[in-house]
């Protein structure tokens, strides 16, 4: 009688008595072999364009990033060239990635590498952490990737990846715990360059193979020796928060008052303008516009007349170095 697959798979040592040079080797010729092309893994791009890479990438697809990766990297390919830009230009270039309070962040970052590290990116990660906007991830990632030093490097990819095939189970809370942050610094192969292999080998595994909803396990170097896989795939019963749409949501409406004023022709746009590019009522508009006034993605420009208050991209000006 022919085994299914999931008998042979029981038939494996379990990946938690696999030799952990075993398990890298298993990462890393996969990683050799199906790793992306993305322009800030070149061997020629500096720390800053790898941090740059890293706060463009939260929350915001890696296909939508390059592109605007390169093109930014084009225009302020140092931290200097950040740090003294019109922050109206920043805006227009962050685009549509989303969340552009990022990029304004990201430009507090340029200038606080200029004042504080001579335009350099610091490799310490706790320097990197002091950086406006720099969490730990994000530290690690710069300190691993664009420094080679060895350190635990813990997004949500690498998370899941660990926890489906050590635990056999993904806890999915936003931020990693304790024991999870314990388990990767386990995990981490003994010298700085396979770290650093073993960090980006097993990141690329969570966006393309182990991921939260379609798994690819056939595709898995680890198949054989996750537990999780060997155990059924079994899905936690966890107690999921309402998914909000974004159709109709006020940041959908933000996005499309941010946009009008990217592509305006003139240095700033109307009220009346932005209202009917956001295509709601009166209300809900002056919500909206001022959050955006707040966040100091906007600020209003005297017009000098009678006429509705003119808002043009970015901070107001006595914000600006």
């Amino acid at each position: 009688m022919t085994s299914s697959p999931a008998d042979s798979h029981r038939t494996r040592e379990p990946v938690a008595s696999l030799p952990r040079r075993d398990l890298f080797r298993l990462i890393a010729d996969w990683f050799d072999e199906h790793r992306r092309d993305l322009p800030w893994r070149r061997p020629s791009v500096s720390p800053w364009g790898v941090l740059v890479s890293e706060v463009m990438s939260q929350q915001t697809p890696v296909g939508r990033v390059a592109p605007a990766w390169v093109e930014w990297m084009e225009t302020w390919p140092t931290p200097a060239d950040l740090a003294t830009a019109d922050p109206a230009d920043v805006l227009r270039a962050w685009g549509s990635l989303g969340y552009p309070r990022r990029a304004l962040r990201l430009q507090e970052c340029a200038q606080a590498i200029t004042d504080r590290h001579n335009g350099r990116v610091p490799g310490d990660p706790e320097l990197l952490r002091a950086l406006p906007g720099i969490g730990e991830y994000t530290a690690a990632a710069v300190a691993s990737f664009a420094f080679g030093q060895r350190i635990r490097v813990l997004d949500t990819n690498i998370r899941r990846v660990i926890g489906r095939v050590i635990s056999g189970e993904f806890d999915q809370r936003p931020s990693s715990t304790a024991a999870e942050r314990s388990l990767a610094d386990s995990l981490l192969p003994a010298s700085a360059g396979d770290s650093v292999i073993w960090n980006e080998g097993i990141m690329e595994l969570g966006a393309l193979i182990c991921t939260a909803r379609s798994p690819r396990c056939d595709d898995c170097p680890l198949a054989a020796h996750c537990t999780w896989n060997v155990e059924g795939r079994r899905v936690p019963e966890v107690r999921r928060s309402p998914v909000q749409k974004f159709a109709g949501t006020d940041r959908q409406l933000r996005g499309r008052v941010m946009k009008h004023l990217r592509q305006a022709t003139g240095a700033a746009a109307s009220e009346a303008d932005l209202q009917r590019a956001a295509a709601t009522d009166d209300a809900r508009f002056a919500r909206i516009l001022q959050s955006l006034l707040t966040d100091r993605l906007v600020h209003r420009v005297p017009t000098g007349s009678a006429g509705d208050a003119a808002i043009a991209l970015g901070p107001p000006p006595r914000a600006v170095r």
